[in-house]
């Protein structure tokens, strides 16, 4: 049954790192097991949810570059890493019932459905969660810009930003213990203070279209549908 709603529509930012679990790199699907149950508890609510989504725990684009590969080469490498963590994602929540499309900004009609901005929001507005792979399909571009770029397209109403801690903290709490918790945030204040919501372009887009930033914390069972609902929660940069 559909809960009251603050976000009727929203996208999620995951990381690749995520999908690797404890490991090194990879993919641990018993961390895809979890975070597919969290995501199916949220289409129980009713909201019309797209996922971005990384691909650091197979290869990172920048990370290839600076050890001698070709810049161009290295992001379409870490494009297609993000397609495969798309499809493991979407296997997996299929399987327990949700209705999902994946599609990639590059081009693969034998994996997914190339990406069509009206055919996606038409997806959404049938209830399917929509997995956005492959970036923005251009090199030098991170997949968090590729994120805000699917939000502002989908008109979501907010981006969500999982991470394993719960939200912007002052310092980096796993290695200062003084480091506060900042439950607000405006936009200039996380610029002149320079916290790490997202890269300097994705920031810049939301903060030129105004579009909310919710950082929070992945891996408390029922925090994704709890931010949906309106509830406090992470961090809020607005």
């Amino acid at each position: 049954m559909a809960t009251k709603l603050a976000y009727k529509r929203a996208l999620l930012k995951l990381s690749g790192e995520a999908f690797a679990g404890g490991r090194a790199s990879g993919i641990d699907f018993g961390v895809i097991e979890r975070l597919s149950d969290e995501l199916k508890s949220v289409t129980a609510t009713g909201v019309q949810l797209g996922l971005v989504i990384g691909g650091g725990n197979i290869l990172r684009g920048t990370t290839a570059s600076e050890q001698g590969m070709d810049r161009v080469s290295a992001d379409y490498m870490g494009m297609l890493a993000t397609v495969i963590n798309a499809l493991a994602l979407q296997d997996i929540l299929e399987k327990k019932g949700v209705d999902t499309r994946v599609m990639t900004a590059i081009r693969m009609e034998e994996l997914a459905e190339p990406y069509i901005r009206r055919r996606a929001v038409r997806h959404l507005d049938k209830g399917r969660m929509v997995i956005f792979a492959g970036g923005t399909g251009n090199p030098y571009f991170s997949t968090d810009t590729a994120a805000v770029l699917r939000a502002l397209e989908m008109e979501a109403q907010v981006i969500l930003k999982a991470t394993n801690v719960d939200g912007v903290y002052t310092a980096d709490p796993k290695k200062d213990p003084n480091a506060k918790f900042l439950p607000t945030l405006t936009f200039q204040e996380a610029l002149v203070k320079g916290y790490a919501v997202m890269d300097a372009n994705a920031f810049g887009l939301c903060k030129e279209n105004k579009l909310p930033i919710v950082v929070f914390n992945i891996n408390q069972p029922g925090a994704t549908a709890r931010v949906l609902a309106g509830e406090r929660v992470g961090t809020i940069v607005q």
